[in-house]
């Protein structure tokens, strides 16, 4: 019984919110705020759960302007 304890499909976040993970939690707070969202749905976001298309297009390009800065 394969999957009884815990369910067959997962989640895959892309590398945006593997990268948005890893920042300290000032900077995902400043970056949550910045999409008009709170922090608990922004870390909801990078682990790949269930989120409305706004909050998570607004954290891509919230996170977009990010990276663009430090290259």
């Amino acid at each position: 019984m394969r999957g009884f304890l815990q369910s067959a499909v997962t989640s895959t976040p892309s590398e945006s919110q593997t990268a948005f993970k890893a920042l300290s939690r000032s900077r995902r707070t400043k970056l949550a705020k910045v999409a008009n969202t709170t922090l608990l749905k922004a870390d909801q976001w990078a682990r790949g759960a269930a989120s409305s298309g706004e909050v998570s297009a607004a954290l891509e390009k919230a996170y977009g302007t990010l990276a663009a800065k430090k290259k």
